[in-house]
């Protein structure tokens, strides 16, 4: 029981991974209709900006609080500009030639990357120390409860902003009907922008999260995290912020539930059964747990 409940915390706070990421894809999906395949990577040059930032300040409690906020930062302005050169252009192109664009952007990115700092894995400094706690017998990492914590906080709050706020009303109006949002002297351009810029800031959250709890990076770390961040986020339902946080804590549990309880043969493939899981739910319910059919009338 003791390993059954700290595997459910690890868990949880690999699956909060997943869905601070998977809330990118949903409003970036939600608003803009389009799917950003490179928003993984966007998650890997913040890992190695905070990489290069820790290795030149250190790793002091003010030195880190600058690093994440210059990680954060240049993951929001590489959001924006990557919305400005690639995907505006195409805002009238099919959906094809935007995915197309976006596997581009992606490789692109992992490209870079490997020019830069080359193929071999970089460590990332330690810049949480927080140790564990003991609660009932089991081992509770601070760090685990930490993720968990920040995750639930940023839907709560990128949830009342979509909701509560005229700038959210706006990315609602977008997402529902362009062409509508314009006559009522919405700047589309600029709210689907904006969309990107928070996507991108969110993914910053991630990448000082992620490299806290596996603190390595590679030109390729973003791809793999990112495609089950964007499975997270269709298993919950994609543009549901609530579906997002849902689909990424299952999915997390699954995976680890499947690395410690299963033989080694077999835990080998729970990425694998992940996915395996959400064909099952796309097969039963397309929309995802939380998505919302959309009816098209002609």
């Amino acid at each position: 029981m003791q390993t059954f409940i700290s595997t459910l915390i690890d868990g949880l706070s690999l699956g909060s991974l997943y869905a601070l990421v998977a809330l990118g894809y949903s409003m970036v999906y939600g608003i803009a209709k389009m799917l950003n395949f490179a928003h993984g990577d966007v998650i890997m040059v913040g890992i190695y900006v905070l990489f290069v930032a820790l290795g030149a300040m250190g790793t002091s409690p003010l030195m880190l609080t600058i690093a994440a906020l210059i990680m954060i930062v240049f993951c929001a302005l590489l959001g924006f500009t990557i919305e400005k050169l690639a995907y505006k252009p195409l805002r009238a192109a099919s959906p094809l030639s935007v995915l197309i664009t976006a596997i581009g952007v992606s490789y692109l990115l992992q490209n870079l990357a490997l020019l830069i700092f080359g193929s071999r894995q970089q460590k990332v400094p330690t810049y949480f120390h927080l140790g564990s706690i003991y609660i009932g017998g089991v081992q509770i990492e601070l760090l685990s409860l930490l993720i968990l914590a920040v995750t639930i906080v940023v839907m709560i709050l990128l949830s009342i902003f979509i909701n509560k706020t005229k700038l959210g009303s706006a990315m609602l109006a977008v997402s529902e009907d362009k062409g509508a949002a314009q006559l009522m002297g919405i700047n589309v351009n600029a709210t689907i922008s904006l969309t990107f810029v928070i996507g991108s800031a969110l993914a910053g959250v991630g990448a000082l999260l992620y490299a806290a709890k596996m603190p390595w990076v590679g030109p390729y770390t973003g791809s793999v995290f990112g495609i089950k961040a964007f499975a997270a986020a269709v298993f919950g339902g994609i543009g549901s912020i609530p579906g997002a946080m849902i689909g990424g804590v299952l999915i997390g549990i699954i995976e680890a539930m499947m690395n410690v309880f299963l033989p080694d043969v077999l835990s080998n493939a729970s990425d694998g059964f992940a996915y395996l899981v959400l064909i099952i739910m796309l097969v039963i319910k397309p929309t995802g747990l939380l998505g919302r059919k959309h009816v098209e009338k002609v």
